[in-house]
């Protein structure tokens, strides 16, 4: 029943994603192929964020029955110790029976031997007087005097005495044989009465375990169904990968193809809206725009532009010491000295990628199409938004210092087919 819900919920919530896109019946432009991607993004987004959301609650579940496998584990323990103490018991029982039996000889015994006495002391007495060997009236009248009366009267009285005594101490004894039954009588009673205590508590026990038994079944259910969920909304999210892989492919060829529209039509500038001429580490204006002639060198036909206005060249291409914790000691680029906020240019035409990062700061960088990539580092801001074609000598964004950087400046470099190259090879600096 649980999969059978969770697997309507999922069919819905895939059957929503899956139609949210409506496909273009004619080719789309690179801007629209680019909003396209981005909302399928945000969907595998939602998707990873449920995908998270199932994989909390499945931590949480298994957490769940890792607590209750150890209370049961507890329940084990105690219902081993419960089983080790009504062994005991049963033990202690059975020793009882022992010895009360024990007792009950030495009771039995000594009642036969009170009988026994009692009844040789009767039989003596009666046949002393039937054979005239003793008796009361022989000892009254064959006494010779007063004290020889009280002589025989002791003597009669000493031997009754003693007999009474034997006696006694017979009867004594069995009394206390049968005190000593009693109390383990007493004793075993209160053993049976434990262990019958002890097996309603282990009747309890038993329930418990059952019960966590139960509930451990349970959560490996629902451990299930989080794991068949989870990989629906993994299989999704491939879904979701495979078409934004298949939209990025889209959107290269279309933006390949306005770039080849817009290279058909493009005319070359002759002059750069801002550049410098710099003589001796000068510049002929400091912050304001100047005209410098384009450079064109033998490693490449292309026409590059100076990108800004500066005052030096305040780091080259090349190994260097690091100015600062977190700088290259090899330096792939050039560092162009300039002012807070100074215009930066495409020294090309191409496709610009704006960014950002801990090292770099703002950045720029042109796609020019042939192999070749500028870079723009450590700007105050962006004058383009990303992926945007741009012409050479186009406005791309500001100076700055972000990033790592010491001070206001340009790094400025250069790629060719993806290795840096010194870009005073390409651009008069």
């Amino acid at each position: 029943m649980k999969k059978r819900k969770i697997g309507v919920f999922v069919l819905a919530f895939l059957m929503t994603i899956s139609f949210g896109l409506p496909t273009p019946a004619n080719a789309a432009s690179s801007s629209e192929i680019r909003k396209q991607i981005n909302v399928l993004k945000e969907e595998k987004e939602a998707i990873q964020e449920k995908i998270e959301e199932v994989q909390a609650q499945y931590e949480e579940n298994e957490n769940e029955i890792a607590n209750i496998i150890a209370k049961k584990n507890v329940i084990d323990q105690e219902v081993q110790l419960l089983y080790e103490q009504i062994r005991n018991i049963n033990e202690q029982i059975s020793s009882f029976n022992v010895l009360i039996a024990d007792k009950q000889d030495e009771l039995d015994n000594a009642e036969a031997n009170y009988a026994q006495l009692s009844e040789a002391n009767k039989s003596r007495i009666r046949t002393m007087e039937e054979e005239g060997e003793v008796s009361y009236w022989e000892v009254i009248f064959k006494a010779n005097s007063f004290t020889d009366l009280l002589d025989r009267l002791n003597m009669m009285e000493e031997i009754a005495s003693a007999d009474r005594r034997h006696l006694q101490e017979l009867s004594d004894a069995a009394e206390n044989v049968e005190l000593a039954q009693a109390a383990l009588e007493t004793e075993k009673e209160d053993l049976e009465v434990t262990k019958l205590e002890l097996d309603a508590t282990e009747l309890e026990l038993d329930a418990k375990r059952e019960e966590a038994d139960a509930l451990i079944q349970e959560l490996l259910e629902k451990a299930d169904d989080l794991e068949a969920l989870e990989a629906e909304f993994e299989a999704q999210e491939q879904a979701f990968l495979e078409e934004i892989a298949a939209k990025e492919i889209e959107y290269d060829a279309a933006k390949q193809a306005e770039w080849e529209a817009y290279m058909a039509t493009y005319v070359p500038p002759t002059t750069v809206p801002a550049a410098t001429s710099t003589n001796n580490g000068t510049t002929t204006s400091s912050g304001s725009t100047t005209t410098t002639t384009t450079t064109t060198t033998t490693a490449s036909s292309a026409t590059w532009l100076v990108p800004c206005s500066y005052t030096s060249i305040t780091s080259p291409f090349g190994y260097r010491t690091a100015p600062t914790t977190g700088a290259s000691t090899y330096h792939q680029g050039v560092d162009l000295d300039t002012g807070t906020g100074w215009p930066v240019y495409a020294t090309r035409a191409g496709i610009a990628y704006t960014a950002y990062s801990s090292s770099a700061g703002n950045y720029v960088t042109i796609d020019h199409q042939d192999g070749f990539k500028s870079v723009y580092m450590h700007l105050s801001g962006f004058s383009i938004s990303n992926g945007t074609i741009v012409s050479a000598g186009q406005q791309i964004g500001l100076t700055g210092s972000t990033g790592v950087s010491t001070g206001d400046h340009l790094h400025f470099g250069i790629s060719l087919n993806g290795v840096y190259v010194n870009p005073c090879l390409y651009v008069s600096l």
